[in-house]
């Protein structure tokens, strides 16, 4: 038997949002090979002038976007209040129980802006217990303080 024909590159699975009652979030853990490829493809070469010597750097904006594009496939029950308790919003006059339908720019919006879903995000996507066969598929771990 050949370890490698057992690998599998990505895994998705739905993982309930701690505190926020039916909300929950497909996700999918990168390989490592994967998240390499990620990171070299969202770095930059810069010249510095005072070392000339040239610098890699990674570009912030198109990493969150692509590691958001690559590890959120989806979610569902994510209501209009939830989001008070994730970033600061206005919901105005909409019905709090209207939920938020996920789109790529939600949730690259979502995972910019509020440390808290962010920081969640990358615990549960590097667990590897949380992809394992026959494991339950939501989560209890703590996200911080979540008042819903």
């Amino acid at each position: 038997m050949d370890l490698k024909t057992l690998m599998v590159d990505t895994k998705a699975v739905w993982i309930k949002f701690p505190g926020l009652d039916g909300f929950e979030v497909q996700v999918v853990n990168l390989s490592r090979k994967e998240l390499t490829a990620l990171r070299k493809g969202c770095t930059i070469t810069k010249f510095d002038r005072k070392s000339r010597q040239s610098v890699e750097e990674i570009n912030e904006e198109k990493f969150v976007e692509k590691f958001t594009e690559a590890v959120i496939k989806s979610w569902k029950g994510l209501k209009l209040s939830y989001l008070e308790n994730l970033l600061l919003v206005d919901i105005g006059d909409q019905d709090p129980d209207k939920t938020l339908p996920f789109t790529k720019d939600n949730a690259e919006t979502l995972v910019t802006s509020s440390n808290e879903f962010d920081t969640w995000l990358n615990e549960v996507v590097f667990d590897l217990e949380n992809f394992r066969t026959g494991a339950k598929k939501s989560t209890d771990k703590e996200a911080g303080v979540v008042s819903s």
